[in-house]
């Protein structure tokens, strides 16, 4: 394998904008406790200058994934689009830092600023979310390079790119750069929502692509049946399934080879990001070889550590706790 780079993830690369506020603040600012909702740009200015308090932490769904897989020491890269301004290169910054290779220079000219989410976090814990796409609505073909979706051992795309016509071309270039050049391709599948809105496609890639990650609502939602049925429909059209069930076994299939792997269940202080790093663990396991239940296993450690604590992204070494559990040497 002479591949540049371990694993490349293709996504939205989204500030994450955080404050403290009580219920009262989200009824004054009419805020949906407890839900992502997308807002213009106007509404998006208005939040982030009500905030008190902000900290703010680089995000986006597979972002978080390859940060992850950066920080257990495997050669990661990102595609993404952030502007040049404070929170683009603060972006772009914050990912090197964690030893992901960001691989687009800010974008400076245009009228877009970098994506953000203004995410508000009530007394109980409960996180409401407000999502400015900005910038990372324009992600397209011409921001995917040959020399980094082309030199990925594992690709790993982001679903939410279907919302966009320019997004799925860019999706669809890197996942062949990186099949051409002896790559795996693989995506998440996002949210229910998003594969409703992508249903046939969706199945398509289930079929295409060579790995498929998604949690129990997603796979009922895209093949419209109950798991069981809807798994065993997957299995038989794609090369590897993964499926989360918050809190329950998680069931990973390659051709006739089938994992069970007990969850140990713990109540999340956050759980933001859960399903990212259940990701970034699978794929360290896949990425260095290890088998389907050792990698699912993997895939648990990453998601309990990090609902442990705030934050999307892993805090403690988790490379540490595979070995702590026997996992690696």
């Amino acid at each position: 394998m002479s591949q540049k780079y371990q694993v490349v993830g293709i996504g939205n690369a989204i500030v994450d904008v955080i404050s403290q506020s009580d219920d009262s603040f989200l009824d004054l600012m009419g805020i949906e406790k407890g839900i992502m909702q997308l807002v213009e740009r106007e509404r998006g200015e208005m939040l982030y200058a009500a905030m008190t308090n902000r900290t703010q932490a680089p995000g986006g769904s597979v972002a978080n994934t390859v940060a992850g897989l950066g920080s257990l020491g495997l050669s990661t890269g990102f595609i993404g689009r952030v502007h040049d301004d404070a929170l683009g290169r603060f972006y772009a910054s914050s990912m090197q830092a964690e030893g992901t290779n960001f691989v687009n220079a800010p974008v400076a000219g245009g009228e877009l600023p970098t994506s953000r989410s203004m995410i508000f976090v009530s007394p109980d814990g409960e996180r409401s979310m407000n999502t400015y796409l900005g910038i990372s609505s324009e992600l397209g073909p011409e921001d995917v390079s040959d020399d980094v979706a082309g030199q990925a051992q594992l690709l790993f795309l982001e679903g939410y790119l279907y919302d966009k016509d320019k997004g799925k071309e860019a999706f669809e270039r890197a996942a062949k750069l990186c099949r051409d050049g002896g790559g795996k391709a693989g995506i998440a599948l996002s949210d229910p929502f998003c594969v409703d809105r992508h249903r046939d496609d969706f199945r398509r890639l289930v079929r295409d692509l060579d790995f498929v990650i998604g949690n129990q609502h997603e796979w009922e939602s895209l093949y419209q049946t109950d798991l069981s049925s809807a798994l065993e429909q997957a299995a038989a059209e794609s090369g590897l399934i993964v499926c989360t069930r918050s809190g329950h076994d998680v069931v990973l299939v390659q051709g006739d080879e089938e994992a069970v792997v007990p969850v140990n269940e713990i109540v999340p202080v956050d759980a933001t990001g859960a399903g990212d790093q259940f990701a970034a663990g699978f794929l360290y396991g896949v990425a260095t070889g290890q088998s389907l239940e050792v990698s699912g296993r993997m895939g648990c450690i990453a998601a309990a550590e990090v609902i442990s604590h705030y934050g999307a992204r892993p805090e403690a070494d988790v490379k540490a706790l595979f070995q702590k559990e026997g996992l690696i040497g």
